[in-house]
């Protein structure tokens, strides 16, 4: 038997609807959802003595039920008169205070202000069908009846998918009305939602829109949306926005009808906001590993990123989760970074916080109350100290921050909200500075709460390890300095160096410290950073170092056009990176890796010199052009991929005879490593020169 309709438009048709109710006889239709579904936000917003309207009734057994638990004021009304006729049948003995007439919506008879609530469930729905004039205006008619016949202070409750041009329409006229508008997503309507077609689901929202006495010449305009039955509901700033908000979980909704219809759906994300303010506070990536077998046990696990570890390779790329997800032995993963600026109690309060959320996205196939295992590294959630935030004008909003690696040591990193995931600096604490920190968590532990901003001194210079480095394309990049010739002389003469792009300065630091004969100019184009550098990371100028404020492209343009005056380097240094998200190309911006700037920085190198370049390109194509172009003006080209990172570090010579094969490349930095290693020079042990051009190739 067909009881839908051929088109939509039947839906706002009373032949349909008189012929619908004949065929389907006295057995009740639910859209969108039973009143067991539904009564938590009925109850929340209808009171039991107040007098109601249900528009469009049809033969929902919604209205006996609220009639069974106690509102006894309820008025009926419906366009068919098949289906009035079959209501009073069955309610005249039952429910005798409750009513049922035949009546046209958009012309209804009753007097203004008779009601307190109007409910409507699917009525508004099956009558917009379509954004044509003549239904428009239909709908005009409607809402204004809906309207007149409500008390000031009365609600209209909605029950609705709340599609796109449903939601512009209803929100549109009562906020232009003076109406308080809030939208409210029904508990649970993730797992009893409308199939509206074979592979696409939508969640059921409750519109509420509350009357409000006209204020001659207020602009003033309510829009709320509230996701939880007990949550508070979150003011948002316009239509557009509570619209935007709208389609977000709606949206969330079709992904986890996905998730659970298809047993892999591949690497998925998606943030979970704190329900009050709306910030992200979790963020979620769904890994599917399908050389899984599946077994009783393997089915789903979530895993608890500590705090300031979601940057590692393992955790902050795809490839990365993958090897995790694998390793893991889960058919799916979901992995969940905690994010700045949100505080977390313990791993119990996430798990309880997350847990029926993260249920939604399990695979199909899991059997019911299976039991998920919450995974972490050492049963810990990290700990992260914002130290400072601040905001440049070249570079955007950044935080400074102190977190806790693996091995228990601290790390100060900076980051670029622009790209949170990424690290642009970081430097090892000293130890007594950690000692200290873990002596005062300790403390915190017994309150159940992570460290706060007094665990690490916000004191920036005399805290930092200098001798170390953290990034591994730096370590690359110095141990290029093995390409120089003689290189164990390197201590013992002048060396030249220009470095653009400072960040945090651990980079010009770290040969300044550790080569005494060096002079090192180092440019950076924000003057934000400078001070970052200064104030954070322990770095400061001297008679062999100095800081340029200026563009790297404008500074070598001006060294290369000074003619027989220009300087020469020893060695050149880009680590500079691309303020261009949409690039396939990160670091550097591609005018460092033009033809022509180039030649520029030929001819300031010295003939025997390195020109050393941090490359990140995900784009192979572009990245084949860039060493085409870097083979053009530099004949000698050795190339070390970073392990687990999408850097590769570019070694540029000028002569093909400076070319040394492995062996005598790994002989010259063993040299300068033992000369590093001398008593007193500070040098990390962990920090093996030859190690990092094991893996060199030539191009």
């Amino acid at each position: 038997m067909n009881l839908l309709p051929k088109s939509s438009k039947e839906f706002g048709s009373v032949d349909y609807w008189e012929k619908f109710f004949q065929q389907r006889g006295k057995k009740a239709f639910e859209w969108y959802g039973t009143y067991l579904e539904l009564c938590g936000v009925l109850h929340k917003y209808i009171k039991p003595r107040e007098k109601v309207l249900v528009i469009g009734c049809g033969n929902s057994e919604l209205s006996e039920q609220l009639y069974d638990v106690g509102y006894r004021d309820i008025v009926n009304i419906d366009i068919s008169e098949v289906v009035i006729k079959q209501m009073k049948e069955c309610n005249a003995t039952r429910r005798p205070q409750m009513s049922f007439l035949k009546m046209d919506m958009t012309q209804m008879e009753f007097p203004d202000a008779s009601f307190q609530v109007v409910l409507d469930k699917g009525t508004l729905d099956a009558v917009l069908t379509d954004e044509e004039e003549k239904t428009l205006q239909q709908v005009d008619r409607m809402l204004a009846e809906v309207g007149r016949v409500l008390q000031v202070g009365g609600r209209y409750l909605c029950i609705s998918l709340a599609q796109a041009h449903i939601l512009k329409k209803a929100v549109g006229h009562f906020s232009r009305e003076g109406w308080m508008v809030r939208v409210h997503q029904v508990a649970n309507s993730q797992d009893q939602v409308l199939e509206a077609e074979p592979q696409f689901s939508l969640p059921v929202f409750a519109f509420i829109m509350t009357k409000f006495r006209p204020v001659p010449g207020s602009a003033l305009q309510i829009f709320e949306l509230c996701a939880q039955e007990q949550g508070k509901p979150v003011r948002l700033e316009s239509a557009e926005r509570l619209a935007e908000a709208v389609q977000e979980r709606q949206q969330y909704a079709w992904l986890c009808s996905q998730l659970r219809r298809k047993a892999r759906l591949g690497s998925v994300s998606l943030d979970l906001c704190d329900g009050d303010t709306g910030e992200p506070r979790y963020t979620l990536h769904v890994v599917d590993s399908p050389t899984v077998k599946p077994s009783r046990d393997n089915h789903f696990a979530i895993f608890i990123i500590p705090q300031g570890r979601e940057t590692e390779w393992l955790f902050g790329m795809d490839e990365g989760r993958k090897q995790l997800a694998a390793s893991a032995g889960f058919r799916r993963l979901i992995t969940v970074a905690l994010h700045r600026g949100q505080q977390y109690e313990s791993m119990d309060h996430i798990q309880a916080e997350l847990s029926a959320r993260v249920m939604e996205l399990a695979p199909a196939g899991m059997p019911t109350q299976q039991q998920v295992p919450f995974l972490s590294v050492g049963g810990d959630i990290g700990v992260r100290t914002v130290q400072h935030q601040d905001c440049s004008p070249l570079s955007g909003d950044y935080v400074i921050e102190d977190v806790q690696g693996d091995d228990k040591r601290y790390f100060r990193r900076l980051i670029f909200l622009s790209n949170r995931n990424v690290v642009q600096s970081e430097a090892r604490l000293l130890k007594d500075v950690s000692h200290k920190a873990q002596k005062k968590r300790k403390k915190d532990r017994k309150k159940q709460r992570p460290a706060d901003a007094e665990d690490l001194p916000a004191a920036p210079g005399q805290s930092i390890d200098k001798s170390y480095l953290c990034c591994e394309h730096h370590k690359a990049m110095i141990a290029g300095l093995a390409l120089l010739r003689n290189p164990e002389l390197l201590l013992e003469i002048p060396l030249a160096l220009l470095v653009v792009g400072l960040g945090g300065g651990s980079l010009p630091l770290f040969v300044h410290d550790h080569f005494p004969k060096s002079c090192i100019d180092a440019v950076e184009i924000d003057p934000s950073m400078l001070e970052v550098a200064t104030q954070w990371f322990g770095f400061s100028q001297s008679d062999r170092m100095k800081v340029h404020i200026a563009d790297g492209l404008d500074y070598i343009a001006s060294l290369a056009g000074g003619g027989e005056a220009r300087p020469c380097y020893d060695v050149i240094m880009f680590d500079v990176d691309s303020k261009d998200p949409t690039l396939g190309m990160s670091c550097p911006p591609p005018a460092f890796v033009e033809q022509s700037f180039l030649q520029k920085v030929k001819s300031i190198l010295t003939p025997e010199g390195v020109f050393i370049l941090n490359l990140v390109c995900r784009d192979l194509g572009l990245k084949d052009s860039v060493l085409a172009g870097l083979k053009a003006v530099f004949p000698l080209l050795y190339v070390r991929r970073i392990e687990g990172e999408v850097n590769e570090i570019l070694f540029c010579q000028l002569h093909p005879e400076q070319k040394l094969a492995t062996p005598e490349l790994l002989e010259t930095a063993q040299a300068l490593e033992r000369t590093l290693r001398k008593p007193g020079r500070g040098w990390d042990d962990t920090y093996v020169l030859s190690d990092m051009l094991k893996t060199v190739k030539i191009v």
